[in-house]
């Protein structure tokens, strides 16, 4: 299902879904197929995010498109004195 198909179903609300295929442009994954799971609702939001399974991801449908930034250097390390 196209990002835009889930906006219309479930406009202004936080999802769940499961990206089933995207492309890299830059240092952006942009998403064009995903699977609905389930609403979440804004109160949970939060929690969700950072609990989803590796290949889903919490989202916000009055977003255009859904883009995943992605980071180069992810962790820092700092040496403890």
């Amino acid at each position: 299902m196209k990002w835009q198909e889930v906006r219309e179903l479930y406009p202004s609300q936080f999802v769940l879904v499961s990206i089933l295929d995207y492309h890299v442009d830059g240092d952006k994954k942009v998403v064009d197929e995903v699977a609905p799971i389930r609403t979440i609702p804004e109160e949970e939001a939060n929690r969700e995010f950072f609990r989803v399974e590796k290949g889903n991801v919490v989202y916000h449908t009055s977003n255009d498109e859904l883009v995943i930034h992605l980071r180069k250097d992810p962790m820092i390390r700092v040496r403890r004195l």
